[in-house]
């Protein structure tokens, strides 16, 4: 099943696949941006139509995400790595403890970060069950008054994904990196989101943070000025150069989005999409193995095992063969990972589906 260009299906879990059409308008524009003489890559982050760029990008995320408008939104660099730190620093003070819900290795590293700052609860882990679930917050006994609540709405390596935006007491924090833009999300009860670029937005380089203006005033008076949140919103993501190019191709993604039918459209399609996949794994008479619960399964990285590791590397050589590629599980679930977030074609999950099928009934 060819592709334009003769691209491969990217099942790598980031950076992301990218929609043909941005791709296309990006190369258009990469010389020389709408008659400005200059790449993106070139202009001044202070120049009038690197500001446009700006406003329209923060504008149309707003509408995808509906927003309110006592939010902020940044666009900041480090990836959601530097948020691990940034946040505890901004507002876990003495004496404070934060509550932690660890469900994969992107949240064990934000813990790490959070134990070098303060008091950082493990209110729950399921390292115990090699991160297969993603539990009930009614369930987990979280601290009265904490500084904040923090969770990762999507395990990149485990597969697991919490399906629907929880209620807590406390401000609650997620790292929406890997499914940001693949469901609706109640903006409204979440104190701060952050997200990388590179999973569902555009190529590596810009953290989108969306934080709520009476959150942001808790954080300290004085804080090293990169680190500090307030210093960035009031510099409207300019102070210091943002990046720029990241933040262009941010907003090309957005414009796509709302023209293919906003976040409920992309729902839509992710859902389609991970359920071809996990019905061939279903399918399979336990030849294939999934990783994730059935209630926490995600619908950006489907993951699963096969009966053994020379059946497991067949399987990954025999799928590059035919331009299935990037689907080689992580060392600590093993197996096989399909990353197919937003831009992701359904064609390559049929695809999948299709080499599933036929691998499974030559070696089952």
């Amino acid at each position: 099943m060819s592709q334009p260009y003769d691209r491969v299906f990217n099942f790598s879990a980031g950076p992301c696949t990218l929609p043909v059409e941005v791709l296309e308008e990006a190369k258009e524009d990469l010389l020389n941006y709408k008659s400005t003489g200059m790449s993106v890559m070139e202009m001044s982050h202070r120049s009038k139509p690197f500001e446009k760029i700006l406003a329209e990008t923060e504008a149309d995320l707003r509408t995808l995400l509906s927003i309110p408008e006592n939010y902020k939104v940044l666009f900041l660099q480090g990836g959601a790595s530097l948020q691990f730190s940034m946040i505890p620093l901004n507002f876990l003070g003495a004496g404070q403890t934060a509550d932690y819900i660890v469900t994969g290795a992107w949240g064990e590293k934000a813990l790490e970060a959070a134990n070098l700052v303060g008091t950082a609860n493990v209110a729950y882990d399921a390292k115990a069950q090699n991160y297969n679930v993603a539990p009930d917050f009614s369930s987990i006994p979280l601290t009265t008054g904490a500084a904040y609540v923090h969770f990762t709405s999507n395990e990149t390596i485990q597969g697991v994904e919490f399906p629907t935006d929880p209620t807590v007491d406390s401000p609650l924090i997620c790292d929406m990196s890997s499914d940001i833009l693949s469901r609706a999300v109640d903006v409204s009860k979440y104190a701060l989101i952050y997200a990388g670029a590179q999973k569902n937005m555009g190529p590596a380089g810009a953290t989108v943070v969306i934080i709520r203006d009476d959150f942001l005033a808790l954080g300290p008076a004085k804080q090293h000025p990169i680190l500090d949140y307030k210093l960035h919103a009031k510099n409207s993501s300019m102070y210091n150069t943002p990046p720029c190019w990241t933040i262009y191709m941010c907003g090309l993604v957005y414009k796509h989005l709302l023209k293919t039918g906003g976040v409920a459209g992309s729902n839509e399609r992710n859902t389609a999409k991970a359920n071809t996949i996990y019905d061939a794994i279903d399918g399979s008479n336990g030849f294939y193995k999934g990783h994730a619960q059935l209630e926490s399964r995600s619908i950006m990285n489907v993951t699963f095992t096969l009966p053994s590791e020379e059946l497991t590397s067949a399987f990954v050589k025999q799928a590059e063969a035919i331009q299935l590629d990037g689907l080689k599980g992580h060392r600590s679930v093993g197996g096989i990972r399909a990353s197919i977030y937003n831009a992701f074609p359904i064609e390559g999950c049929q695809a999948l589906a299709s080499f599933m099928k036929e691998f499974a009934a030559k070696n089952g």
